[in-house]
């Protein structure tokens, strides 16, 4: 009923059924992955598991199939892409530590999101939105099921434990956030009480739609690579630059404080990943510490 009623459901109009669906079939895997359901698929032989890879493409042909927007071009793209990249690292027994087929396909990824291939996929207000969740598919399958990465620690399973940890990160990096974002002129605190809904709505996209794929990306899959050749320090600090730089580019001039708010406050969500290396924390920090802002301080 909130998609339906959304500014981005009402200018979907009659292609509403068919987008809610695609998107639906997006979320699956984020969803489901975090309470164990790719365990039977990484005990699949490594052929099974790169050719099941094609099944993320389900969401564009769902969308897409018997209307005005289906291109084969971009289908064979959707279809291939998840692929060949699961194949590049799954085909081959790889080492424990990062490798250079995890950066290059790292690499891939980022270039895919920010060169905005996959957009034309799904046309319209949107596009950005189901783009986004496509990556962060790929990226889970292909480090959690295709190369089966250790220690990504992606679970959305909550306890006190990992709910505390991703609290207390949040209050950790508050102050900082104040102070250098008042100083800096970048935030200014409103005192205008949002009404409960809007309030529930934005934690709620935040955690799915902004806080889950990011973590993903950046603690699960990055910091955690970066680990291994690193440490955790060094690793922290550099996957906390590369999140911090991979918000240049909200707006049309590079935002230096920005990103230097969100580099600082990748280091509170990459110590909240590596407390006990579970994602909640850091993708419940982040749900904080993005919602705090766009309620409050934007």
């Amino acid at each position: 009923m909130a998609a339906w009623h959304s500014a981005a459901g009402l200018s979907l109009a009659h292609d509403f059924p068919r987008a809610f669906a695609s998107f639906a079939l997006l979320l699956a895997p984020l969803w489901f992955f975090a309470f164990a359901a790719a365990e039977p698929l990484r005990r699949c032989g490594d052929g099974l598991r790169v050719g099941l890879a094609a099944l993320l493409a389900v969401p564009y042909f769902v969308f897409a199939a018997g209307s005005p927007v289906f291109q084969w071009r971009m289908a064979v793209t959707v279809t291939a892409f998840p692929v060949l990249l699961a194949g590049f690292l799954g085909l081959l027994k790889l080492s424990a530590k990062m490798t250079w087929r995890d950066a290059i396909a790292l690499a891939l990824i980022t270039a895919a999101y920010f060169l905005r291939w996959f957009q034309p996929a799904w046309p319209g207000s949107t596009s950005a939105m189901f783009a986004k969740v496509f990556l962060a598919d790929v990226a889970l399958y292909c480090f959690l099921v295709a190369r089966r990465l250790d220690d990504m620690g992606y679970s959305l399973v909550p306890s006190p434990v990992t709910a505390w940890i991703g609290i207390r990160e949040w209050l950790f990096y508050f102050p900082f956030a104040l102070l250098i974002g008042e100083t800096l002129g970048f935030i200014g605190f409103h005192r205008t009480l949002p009404p409960v809904g809007t309030a529930i709505g934005a934690v709620l996209v935040t955690f799915v739609l902004i806080a889950l794929p990011e973590e993903l990306f950046f603690r699960a899959i990055l910091q955690n690579l970066l680990e291994t050749r690193m440490g955790r320090t060094a690793a922290l600090i550099f996957a906390s630059v590369l999140f911090g730089l991979s918000h240049f580019n909200h707006g049309s001039a590079f935002k230096w404080r920005y990103v230097l708010l969100a580099t600082i406050a990748g280091i509170f969500y990459g110590r909240a990943w590596r407390a006990q290396r579970q994602i909640f924390a850091s993708v419940l920090t982040h749900t904080l510490v993005d919602a705090a802002w766009s309620l409050w301080f934007r």
